[in-house]
């Protein structure tokens, strides 16, 4: 198989000048380090030298191997205004004004990468920020491929204090979530933005872990297929001559809109032409596989975590049958590399949507599906259920302070354990069964039943044809009878099962009802009726 990676990295790497001694760029003035855990601080210089790190009266020393350095410092309790200094013979770094809180990295793909400015109140809260708001942000720089440009990006890149001019290119769903956290635990928050729009998940992982699945082998063969037979220079150059189409494409595409804003996707593209996102496949392609785990992940770890944020899915959309496996592979390949089997994950659950123009394929719903599985599967993972928060024809929500709001809810319950998970979590399906001609749905995080913001809608049952019909609920602290007229001996019901709908059924802590199938869920004549619980 060809090297996603097209051997630029390795080039580059060889002909850089070997320094004395420095840290990892996302070392800087104004960061947030983990509080309560060991942290560690690398970098890199010439092989034999001492390097010394000094935190808060603690230090740590390591020799340089290989041209590289790393020490761990002892856990801290939270702490503002300390200075780190990292000496190595007549050598110093003094990085200033450094604050020990919690550190979160926000993963995943455009709505993780949302801007706030550009959200649906962002400029409200932009004018509301300072530096003291308890927010700090790292954005870890947007490279697709390591060359002659790589370090010199990476090298202007620092951590940043809230302002209202400062901030606008935050996560939106990320502020939100730091600003409420930090409100909530009484630290400062840390949030590193490691994201980039329409990326699948295969482009966040190593070559190893996609390797190692065999459901995962079609992303590399695709990869394979569209690189075969050209160098990597004409790679390049294909994806540039692209990068130059699309910016005119996008740039006509964004005038017509501000002159017909309601006009049809495919009415748009009869006038400006054909997209050609996400161009050709290649060394420089940024949804390549294993491209981004290279050139931005790999270039912020280990660096000490409380968690992960995720907000992905929407690019998988087309493999939605191995999304499980993908995504449970991303949470080993990235516990495995902060070597921390236990560090949590939050994840949100995709929202409803569908486009204007197309049908309801019922692949988003197994996206949300798969990632409700492996939220049950894994340990020390979250779920922020999102199904009421989708909007029609727009794959991007405006509104992202519910989606920080119910990530701050799971990282309460999961992480900091200060929430039960009945105020925290959404109500999801335990286990279904049919009893007569009706079908009992026993879900959890539902204790006080149920309220309704319109008519029940969404529910469906199914005999053993397997043909599905809408059904009635009737409904009672964690447990949902379903009956339908059409289906007299029903073996399944499912909820939401579909691209896009209006969400109506939601817990009595304000989350909405999870939309799950029971499809060949274990069967039992003895189960009772909610009435006799």
């Amino acid at each position: 198989m060809k090297n996603p990676f097209g051997g630029f990295g390795k080039k580059y790497k060889e002909q850089k000048e070997v320094t004395i001694m420095r840290t990892a760029a996302i070392f800087t003035d104004n960061m947030v380090l983990q509080r309560e855990k060991p942290i560690k601080v690398w970098g890199d210089g010439k092989d034999g030298r001492r390097v010394t790190v000094t935190l808060g009266g603690q230090s740590a020393s390591d020799t340089v191997r290989d041209g590289k350095w790393r020490v761990t410092l002892p856990p801290m309790p939270a702490a503002e205004g300390l200075t780190m200094t990292i000496r190595s013979g007549a050598v110093q770094i003094v990085y200033r004004d450094i604050a020990v809180g919690e550190v979160w990295l926000c993963g995943g793909q455009s709505n993780m990468e949302y801007e706030i400015k550009d959200e649906l109140n962002g400029q409200t809260l932009l004018d509301s920020l300072t530096p003291d708001c308890g927010v700090r942000f790292y954005y870890t720089p947007k490279q697709q491929m390591i060359d002659g440009d790589f370090e010199r990006a990476e090298r202007q890149t620092a951590w940043n204090k809230a302002t209202p001019e400062g901030a606008r290119a935050w996560s939106a769903v990320g502020l939100y979530f730091g600003l409420e956290l930090a409100q909530k635990l009484g630290v400062t928050v840390g949030l590193i933005g490691c994201n980039w729009g329409g990326t699948s998940a295969s482009a966040w992982v190593s070559r190893d872990v996609l390797e190692a699945e065999t459901a995962l082998h079609p992303y590399l063969e695709d990869y394979d297929k569209a690189v075969a037979g050209k160098t990597d220079a004409e790679l390049i150059a294909a994806y540039d001559e692209y990068t130059a189409y699309q910016a005119k494409w996008w740039g006509d595409y964004s005038k017509l809109l501000e002159k017909q804003p309601d006009i049809s996707w495919n009415d748009a593209l009869k006038i400006v032409g054909e997209s050609h996102y996400p161009g050709p496949m290649g060394p420089k392609n940024e949804n390549r596989p294993c491209g981004l785990y290279e050139t931005m992940l790999q270039r912020v770890c280990p660096y000490t975590l409380r968690g992960f944020l995720y907000y992905q899915g929407e690019s998988d959309d087309h493999r939605p049958e191995t999304y499980e496996t993908l995504l449970t592979a991303l949470i080993g390949c990235w516990r495995r590399d902060w070597n921390d089997s236990e560090l949590p994950f939050l994840n949100v659950q995709l929202p409803m949507f569908r486009t204007a123009y197309d049908p309801d394929y019922k692949h988003w719903c197994r996206i949300r599906e798969a990632q409700a599985n492996v939220y049950r599967k894994l340990r020390h993972t979250g779920l922020a259920v999102l199904a009421d928060g989708g909007e029609f024809d727009n794959i991007h929500p405006k509104e992202k302070a519910t989606v920080g709001h119910r990530l701050v809810l799971q990282a309460l319950c999961e992480v900091y354990h200060r929430m039960p998970r009945a105020k925290a979590s959404a109500p999801m399906l335990r286990l279904g069964y049919p009893l007569g001609n009706s079908y009992v749905i026993r879900t959890e995080h539902a204790p006080e039943g149920f309220r309704l913001t319109g008519e029940a809608a969404g529910f469906e049952l199914a005999g053993a044809d397997g043909v599905f019909h809408p059904a009635n609920a009737a409904f009672a602290p964690d447990c949902i009878t379903l009956t339908a007229k059409d289906v007299p001996a029903p073996q399944f019901a499912r909820y939401a099962w579909t691209n896009y709908m209006q969400v109506t059924v939601f817990g009595m802590n304000g989350l909405p009802l999870a939309p799950f199938r029971t499809d060949h869920m274990p069967l039992s004549a003895d189960q009772p009726a909610c009435t006799d619980v």
